[in-house]
């Protein structure tokens, strides 16, 4: 596995391997991330996994300082994984003095996320688009759980025809349900226990809506029932998969985030 740390030594790999697929991720790796590794993989393709905390998607009052990072655990993993290649630049390298020009996505980027976290989105794309461009990747993988993210790359990648395909890797899940994330390890034994609860309620309101509740009538149920666990529900919405606006027809996607102590936990699932 090469480990690449500067624009120069990334262009001679680039030039060597030929097309590339890209495992875009801030580090802390887990099961999910390796997922994406392995549909990386599948493409045929040698695979790219670029590591960078990126700070211009990190709000003045959230975690970039606090988000966890395990370089040498990341790289062991995917050594074991069989990645081809590692990018890790620097934020310099990344953002070097002077840099002028950032990445504005509506549609699909409004509300939601996008709402809660002014500004997140646009640092998103803009990462997201130098990754895309210092690596030349052919194919880009992203995982579904969050899956605002993935329908803003999508649109992203559609409307500037950046030449790469986007694939979707599904979410990987604990024993218990609960969407793997590097921030769940932030959670307490009691929250720990009751994070699961997240994804139960939303499959219970999928199935209301199955059954002919009404959407509206299924969330209000799912929020109160969650709020009584204390989980504090920024929203639970029923929407159409790729703009984001909300719905009340299916299928659609039912999205989620809400707080437990310290963690803020994003979910999502089809409702058809």
């Amino acid at each position: 596995m090469q480990i690449l740390r500067d624009l120069d030594a990334l262009r001679a790999a680039r030039a060597a391997r030929g097309p590339l697929a890209l495992v875009p991720t801030m580090g802390a790796l887990h099961e999910g991330h390796l997922s994406l590794v392995a549909a990386a993989q599948a493409t045929g393709l040698p695979v790219i996994t670029s590591i960078f905390v990126n700070p211009l998607q990190f709000g003045p009052n959230e975690d970039l300082s606090r988000y966890p990072r395990d370089e040498a655990g990341d790289l062991a993993k995917l050594d074991a994984a069989g990645c081809d290649l590692v990018w890790l630049p620097s934020v310099a390298a990344m953002y070097p003095e002077g840099r002028a020009t950032s990445i504005e996505v509506a549609g699909p980027a409004e509300g939601w996320e996008g709402a809660a976290r002014p500004g997140h989105f646009r640092g998103v794309a803009t990462v997201c688009a130098k990754l895309f461009l210092q690596t030349g990747a052919a194919v880009a993988v992203f995982g579904e759980k969050d899956w605002q993210q993935y329908q803003v790359i999508r649109r992203m990648v559609a409307d500037l025809d950046l030449p790469l395909r986007i694939l979707g890797g599904e979410t990987v899940r604990e024993a218990d349900g609960l969407a793997m994330s590097s921030r769940n390890r932030f959670l307490g034994p009691q929250e720990r226990a009751l994070a699961p609860r997240l994804h139960q309620a939303m499959q219970a309101a999928a199935a209301a809506m199955a059954a002919g509740t009404a959407p509206a009538a299924a969330l209000a149920e799912a929020r109160a029932g969650l709020a009584a666990l204390g989980f504090g529900v920024d929203y639970l919405a029923l929407v159409e998969p790729e703009t984001l606006r909300e719905t009340t027809a299916r299928p659609g996607r039912l999205i989620a985030a809400a707080r437990l102590g310290s963690v803020r936990l994003l979910d999502n699932i089809a409702a058809g």
